[in-house]
């Protein structure tokens, strides 16, 4: 008997890729497990190629198997932003961006884009989420997010990248501090504090770039606690844990017991770069690029 591959086998394979167990994932697709395996072999039987190395203890993924469920990640996605995107068009609306972003781009960045976007375009519509620098690109990747914001040095082949915005480093200390704008000269008079940093899973750029600020002035900071977001760093620096080093911009937007002195006499600076994928199709994000 011949078979043809189905949708089915699709959605049926990317449940067990997922999951990595026959009965989890049989259980999410509320069939049986002799049933999801024979059809799971059926698909190997059809393409011609073992998917899965099952044995007693693990299901793990071939490498072919690894390269299918790249891909049917990126066409699922596609598939799903593709008809959000047929609805709102037949609502009358141009479409919607997907951004990723980290923290000090929604103080400016993206709210400077946004205004313009509207004034030409009011019938696009966004979606915004903060997600970490390498979160981004695999969304990207995948078709789960247009443009990112990211603090990288390089991006994956396929993917463009734009600096649009270079930020100078501040000291972030509670509001009772001894130091001041007038007396705050080097960081190396904070060198016996406790730092408070972005975790290097935020961007290992970034906290390379931190650890350099404090190393060209001959100590190594004693971190703490890490964070991957800027408001838990601040509460932390509010409550006396210690201090922090973030791009100034980040100043904006909080309403907390701390305040920011500009880092004088270094080198660094915190670079923001936009990212998308080359081979992009929403076509809401080509009319928008002019203004990045």
């Amino acid at each position: 008997m011949s078979y043809q591959i189905e949708l089915r086998h699709f959605t049926y394979f990317m449940a067990v890729a997922e999951e990595l167990h026959f009965r989890k994932a049989a259980d999410r697709l509320f069939i049986s497990q002799p049933g999801l395996s024979r059809q799971i072999k059926q698909m190997e039987d059809i393409i011609g190629v073992a998917l899965f190395i099952r044995n007693k203890r693990k299901v793990s993924l071939t490498a072919a198997g690894e390269y299918l469920k790249k891909e049917l990640d990126y066409i699922f996605n596609h598939i799903d932003f593709t008809l959000k995107q047929t609805k709102l068009i037949d609502k009358g609306s141009d479409g919607e961006i997907r951004i990723g972003f980290l923290g000090s781009a929604i103080q400016t960045v993206i709210p400077d884009l946004l205004v313009k976007v509207n004034e030409e375009y009011p019938n696009i519509k966004f979606s915004l989420e903060e997600i970490s620098n390498y979160l981004q690109v695999e969304a990207i990747q995948k078709d789960q997010l247009d443009i990112g914001f990211v603090r990288l040095a390089r991006v994956p082949e396929g993917m463009q990248m734009k600096t649009i915005h270079v930020d100078t480093f501040s000291l972030v200390l509670p509001d009772n501090h001894h130091l001041s704008k007038s007396t705050f000269k080097s960081i190396k008079q904070v060198s016996n504090e406790h730092f408070v940093l972005f975790s290097s899973d935020y961007s290992s750029l970034y906290y390379d770039k931190i650890m350099s600020i404090c190393e060209d002035k001959g100590f190594t900071p004693k971190v703490s606690h890490k964070s991957v977001h800027a408001q838990t760093i601040f509460k932390l620096v509010e409550s006396g844990l210690g201090v922090a080093i973030v791009p100034t911009s980040l100043q904006y937007g909080f309403d907390l017991k701390v305040k920011f002195l500009e880092i004088p006499k270094i080198p660094q600076k915190s670079a923001l770069s936009i990212i998308w994928k080359e081979d992009n199709r929403n076509p809401a994000l080509w009319q928008i690029m002019k203004f990045l």
